[in-house]
């Protein structure tokens, strides 16, 4: 299982809160001047480096894939997954999953075409399972495809995965559109290359969704058309451009030039301007994401859990949420959402407190030298701090941790990267995953089911997998092992109460809030009903 890596950025709502009033009389019952009919222009302050969700990380390329590429379940209003191209979603009770748990057969709906007009069928999905598995491919993490013993293809619509153990998380992992998960990939189109690091697909992705890409121009835009084989049929919009605009504040100038429909994840610091805008409106609801602040375990820095735990006292979250959030953040001690069936309420909360951190300290050996930074055995608390270019309010984020970490004797330096070097799999050097950090900011996803093994298993540190605090507790490391085991939600949620608790224990990153995603969109788009784990999954009957 892969998860999603999102740069630092702040159910199912109606586009109804804090609209604001707009002209009124245009041609076709919209009320904006500036609207293109027909054609969605969004952006979310990101570049990207490949198209092709088998190898990236990106939320902001997880969201086009979602209307582009073949996947066999997606997830609806209830964030609960439904059949997209397999014809149901396994279960004992469907005998797609066997009775011992170690076989999950789907069946894909026949007469399935490519957005090229090829064939789409099991040959595909066996494909994609070589795929990812496939060592020279520069996949950030295999888990769960790595659990699978043999794939049988009875018939060209029917897929048997057998696995070593039961695997619960399947639902999500194998080609399911949340999260970062790889889709169905075309094999008339990739079986020729000896790995797809670097082929043509990776810039213009032949799926199987309601769009298909038109262009990439780099740099400046990516354009998405109708999808003329897509089995549902065609959608209401005939355009959505996704508009390349690195920096937040050159997204907001944009939208105030009425050159954009929508921004989203719209971070919290910016909610006070967009919410003024002209045209626009304003929605907010439950996200499966929460915002963290790193630790990396596996430098001495961090060999001393006092460290990391005095560093939480140092944070101040509430005060964080209310100066650079406007207070829309969930403040949590945990992972889980509060809006998902896993979340346990039960872990305590931790205050900030600058008195009790430098006690800590002090107890524990760490000495302030001359310049005020504490030290022991040769190990100064100077940290390296990397963040993501083109995010001023993170920056400001930063400087604010600085203003609190430095009363107890702990310094920041900061490198900045482009999102798309930061977050790229450690094959290709990407920041995170080569461990070129001591503390970094930024969102992890979490999925409908409360697997949290993709960041925190021992089995999943990089270049194996996301596990990018280099976390390893044997107790949480079994709890997410039996998760696997356990095909019933009840169950799950006991295991992860177990996680929870050995990570407020270790304390591997400090969870500074759970994500209320903020959309700001055009007063003319209809019929955006995003949920909480995939926002573009309903797009059929969306139109502007």
């Amino acid at each position: 299982m892969r998860r999603l890596a999102v740069a630092l950025l702040a159910g199912v709502v109606a586009l109804s809160a804090c609209s604001k009033s707009a002209p009124t009389g245009v041609e076709g019952g919209r009320t904006n001047s500036w609207t293109v009919p027909h054609t969605l222009r969004y952006a979310n302050a990101e570049d990207i480096n490949s198209l092709n969700p088998l190898l990236s990380q990106q939320l902001t390329v997880s969201y086009m894939s979602s209307m582009t590429a073949a996947w066999l379940t997606k997830w609806n209003a209830h964030n609960l997954p439904y059949p997209e191209l397999a014809t149901a979603v396994p279960t004992k009770a469907n005998s797609g999953i066997s009775q011992d748990g170690l076989a999950i057969t789907y069946h894909l709906r026949k007469g399935l075409k490519w957005s090229d007009g090829a064939p789409l069928n099991a040959d595909d999905v066996v494909f994609t399972y070589h795929a990812v598995m496939n060592p020279a491919n520069n996949v950030t993490s295999r888990a769960g495809w790595d659990l699978i013993t043999k794939v049988d293809e009875p018939d060209k619509y029917t897929v048997t995965f057998h696995l070593r153990k039961p695997y619960s998380p399947f639902v999500v992992t194998f080609c399911s559109s949340v999260g970062g998960n790889t889709s169905i990939l075309p094999k008339h189109l990739l079986a020729q290359y000896p790995n797809l690091n670097n082929v043509p697909f990776n810039a213009l992705p032949v799926g199987a969704g309601p769009f298909k890409y038109k262009e990439w121009e780099r740099a400046q835009k990516i354009v998405m058309i109708p999808n003329p084989y897509y089995f549902r049929g065609h959608p209401k919009l005939q355009e959505v451009d996704f508009d390349i605009i690195p920096n937040r504040d050159t997204v907001l100038t944009t939208l105030q030039a009425h050159e954009l429909d929508m921004w989203l994840d719209v971070p919290g610091a910016y909610y006070d301007r967009v919410t003024k805008l002209s045209g626009y409106g304003v929605m907010h609801n439950d996200a499966y994401r929460w915002g963290h602040i790193d630790f990396n375990l596996s430098h001495p820095v961090f060999a001393d859990p006092v460290v990391r735990h005095a560093i939480e006292l140092a944070t101040d979250r509430v005060t964080l949420n209310q100066k650079f959030q406007h207070g829309i953040q969930s403040l949590q001690e945990g992972p889980a959402p509060k809006s998902a069936p896993y979340y346990d309420p039960n872990i305590p909360s931790v205050a900030f407190n600058i008195a009790k951190a430098n006690a800590m300290l002090d107890a524990a050996g760490w000495k302030r030298g001359p310049d005020g930074i504490r030290e022991k055995n040769g190990t100064k608390l100077n940290l390296l701090f990397a963040t993501s270019t083109g995010t001023p309010n993170v920056d400001n984020q930063i400087e604010f941790f600085r203003s609190t970490w430095q009363q107890v004797g702990v310094g920041i330096q900061v490198r900045r990267y482009p999102a798309a070097i930061l977050f790229a799999p450690p094959g290709d050097g990407g920041i995170v995953y080569t461990g070129k950090w001591d503390v970094i900011l930024f969102q992890w996803s979490d999925d409908p089911i409360g697997d949290f093994s993709f960041v925190f298993a021992c089995d999943q540190i990089p270049p194996n997998g996301q596990n990018d605090v280099h976390w390893c507790n044997p107790t949480a490391n079994a709890a997410m092992q039996k998760v696997f085991s356990d095909y019933d939600q009840a169950q799950r949620n006991a295991d992860d109460r177990v996680v929870f608790e050995q990570f407020a224990k270790d304390l591997p990153e400090i969870v500074l809030y759970g994500v209320q995603e903020i959309y700001v969109y055009n007063n003319d788009l209809k019929g955006f009903h995003p949920n909480s784990v995939t926002p573009f999954d309903d797009m059929m009957n969306v139109d502007i």
